[in-house]
This record gives structure tokens, C-alpha cells and sequence, in this order.
């Protein structure tokens, strides 16, 4: 028994920033942005677009590729960003309802931009462990641009934020696409380090003027950065290694990373470690980083490239701030008896 990526869609809104605009808003060189950071441009949500219409829309994208009814869908787990239409709202639960998955329950779940491979490794256990779950469908969608001041130099490395979403069924037994084995690494010692310090609980009731200081802060940048430094490439590494070794693959199995944005000398530093080429992964500098929705975004981009083909062990692979690293594996293609 296996469970299987069926259909993968995404979704982004029209409205683009690029570079040049960055470099306005934030006082950095326009070449540093776009070569430095790897942000050509990036798609940005305005008013209307909500993370769920997002979501919704890359789920009907994802039934097309999928070839299948929204009826046959059981489940439905969002696991795209807290910042939602609502607070304290479910997004799966509407979305199921919008795309017609009547018979379908739902529940909402996050590792931040680390969820996609959350989700996955959730997924997959529940259909393996139940009878009554046959099709699933992971939705996400992410507009944390909102919470981003391009003017508050600390959290400048969170420039290439944009709006977008993805969606993906999977189905027990589908025969292709096998999701193999996932790991996970966290440090909660980063949980406090970068946060939007008003509209939660800890802030309640919200203060005049609250609105207006709804964005990331770092209280202490030096520590940030130096924790960041210690940790965030090591885990990188420990997560994809261990998906691999979990699924009685190494290094030299991986054909494709479907990884993070994140900046240019970064992304390179991974597919040094790892001996991978650059056709063996896709930068998103034309996108940014759309949260948690990266991973899809970019097999997506490598399937329509040529660059995943059948029996390929495909690697995904991200981070969620607070901190959570993670990775799954898929092997792409037919599954083989």
C-alpha cells in the first residue's frame, strides 16, 4: 500500500512587484536585490485576493491535473498561513464547500513554511491508518507580505515574501508519485526572535495605533543572526539526509530539490553540499518566496521544464520561522510492483 501525488495546481494574483519597486521601498541597490537577495520579481495580493480565494483557486487547478471530481475528495487539511481571511477561522472546511467536496471533512494545520511536508507526512499516515480515506486534498495559501515592513531593515531578509497559493490530492494506491519518507527538526529557542508583537493574545485587548504596528520585529537582531547562522544549514542538511536515509535513498539518488526561496548564495550552498547541479533545482527569483507553497511551485516548474522525469527521487525541503526545518521525499513516476 502507498499513497500517491496525484495532481499538483498553484495559484498566484496578476499584481507583480519587482526589483526596481523593492529597491524603492526599502533604500536597497536595485542589482543587490535582484542578484544578492534573487528577487526579480514577485507576485503580491492586493485587496480582495484573500489567502483562502488563493488556496481555493490552486485546488481547482490541482482536481484539473488530477483529472478527478471534487466529490471524490474525503478529506481536505489546509495547511497554508495563520494570517487568513478571519481570525480564529477554518480556510479548509470553505474550501471544501466551494469546490463542491461535499463529502469531505477538513481541519487546518501549520509549520509554517514547513508545512507543505507537514502535511504530506499527515496525510499520508491518516490514509494509511484508515479505511475511509482514499482522497485527500492539501491546500495552501499565503499573502504574510501584509505583515512585512519594507522599511524596518531587520527583517529585510523577508523582502522576497509574496502572495500566492498550491494545492496537491493525493490518493491511497494512485500508482505514481509515492510519497516515501519525511523528517523534521525544530528549536524553539528561535519562537520568540521574530514576531508580530500586537493582535495576539499576549497584546489583548488591541491598543490604538496596534493596526499600524501589524508587522514582523526582530527584538534582538544580533542574536537573531547569530543563532540563525548556527543552525539554519546544518538542519537544512539533517532533514534531507534523514528523508533520504528513511527511504533507503542517499545523496547521490536525489535527481531533483524542490526547494525554498531564499537568497542566491544560499540556494547555491545547498547544491554544492548536496553535488547537485543547477538544472536539478529551479530558482524562484521570478516568484520570491511564497511560504510554504514553494515546494509544489517549483516541481511544478521543474515537470513543465523537462527537468523531473519517471523513477526520479524528487526532494522537497523548507524551513518555517520559530524554527522548523523539513523534507520529504516523492518518487516520481510509476509505481512499480
Amino acid at each position: 500500500m502507498h499513497v500517491g501525488v496525484l495532481g499538483i495546481g498553484t495559484w498566484f494574483p496578476e499584481t507583480r512587484v519587482d526589483s526596481r519597486k523593492l529597491a524603492a521601498l526599502t533604500a536597497v541597490p536595485e542589482d543587490v536585490i535582484a542578484l544578492k537577495f534573487g528577487i526579480k520579481s514577485k507576485p503580491v495580493a492586493g485587496p480582495g485576493v484573500t489567502t483562502s480565494e488563493m488556496g481555493y483557486q490552486a485546488s481547482l487547478a490541482a482536481l484539473a491535473d488530477a483529472g478527478i471530481a471534487a466529490s471524490e475528495i474525503d478529506l481536505v487539511i489546509w495547511c497554508g498561513a495563520q494570517h487568513k481571511d478571519y481570525v480564529c477561522w477554518l480556510a479548509g472546511i470553505n474550501i471544501a464547500h466551494r469546490i463542491g467536496a461535499t463529502r469531505a471533512w477538513s481541519f487546518d494545520m501549520e509549520a509554517m513554511c514547513g508545512s507543505m511536508m507537514a502535511a504530506l507526512d499527515v496525510a499520508k499516515s491518516l490514509m494509511l491508518a484508515r479505511d475511509d480515506l482514499s482522497t485527500v486534498l492539501l491546500v495552501s495559501g499565503y499573502r504574510n507580505n501584509d505583515l512585512i515592513d519594507p522599511a524596518y531593515p531587520p527583517t529585510r531578509f523577508m523582502m522576497d515574501i509574496g502572495s500566492g497559493g498550491s494545492a496537491c490530492i493525493l490518493r491511497k494506491n494512485a500508482r505514481k508519485n509515492e510519497i516515501l519518507a519525511s523528517a523534521f527538526r525544530g528549536d524553539g529557542s528561535l519562537s520568540e526572535m521574530c514576531i508580530v508583537p500586537v493582535l495576539g493574545t499576549k497584546a489583548w485587548p488591541p491598543a490604538p495605533g496596534d493596526e499600524a504596528r501589524a508587522s514582523f520585529i526582530v527584538p534582538d537582531e544580533e542574536a537573531f543572526k547569530k543563532k540563525l547562522g548556527e543552525t539554519t544549514m546544518p538542519n537544512f542538511y539533517a532533514v534531507i539526509r534523514e528523508s533520504l536515509s528513511r527511504s533507503g535513498l542517499g545523496e547521490k539518488d536525489i535527481a531533483y530539490l524542490a526547494i525554498l526561496h531564499f537568497k542566491k548564495s544560499a540556494h547555491d550552498a545547498v547544491l554544492l553540499e548536496l553535488g547537485l547541479a543547477p538544472t536539478q533545482s529551479t530558482y524562484l527569483d521570478q516568484y520570491g518566496h511564497i511560504g510554504q507553497n514553494d515546494q509544489l511551485l517549483s516541481i511544478q516548474l521543474g515537470r513543465d521544464a523537462g527537468k523531473i522525469k519517471d523513477g526520479d527521487a524528487v526532494v522537497l525541503v523548507g524551513a518555517g520561522l520559530g524554527f522548523v526545518w523539513a523534507s520529504t521525499v516523492l518518487r516520481w513516476g510509476p509505481v512499480h510492483a
